[in-house]
């Protein structure tokens, strides 16, 4: 038998064994185009819920805005129509709250883009001291 594995191929067991070579090789190959497609498929279907997700999401924000808009509608058709006048409940922008004036800017630039809120401007500023102080406290040191 030892002999048998030293003895050269003849013709016809070669052209067996590529024959049996291509055959393992299809095999692969179409192994791997299934996984493939399996994969392809399971990442369609994860966009699909994805894609369904945002829609549905989408649907309930404009459903809530349809909701609101009736209200707001209905309102401004009073006001408009001088049979009452315009809600009491109206806050002039003097009345906001000291947070709401901490969190919101009152001007806007010439570009149309509203300046940084005062909450913003301390928050930068405080950090900017803490900066300048752990400078000064790691070049003393």
């Amino acid at each position: 038998m030892a002999d048998s594995h030293m003895t050269t191929l003849t013709d016809g067991e070669r052209e067996e064994l590529e024959a049996l070579r291509a055959e393992k090789a299809r095999r692969e190959e179409e192994e791997r185009a299934r996984a493939e497609r399996e994969e392809l498929d399971a990442l369609r279907a994860e966009q699909a819920k994805v894609d369904a997700q945002i829609l549905a999401e989408r649907a309930a924000t404009r459903e809530h805005r349809v909701a609101q808009d009736p209200l707001e509608s209905a309102s401004s058709r009073r006001a408009s129509s001088g049979a009452s006048p315009a809600p009491a409940d109206h806050n002039p922008p003097q009345d906001k709250t000291f947070g709401q004036r901490m969190v919101t800017s009152s001007a806007v630039d010439g570009d149309g883009i509203p300046t940084m809120p005062v909450a913003q401007k301390i928050i930068i500023a405080a950090a900017l001291i803490a900066l300048v102080a752990f400078i000064i406290y790691t070049v003393t040191r």
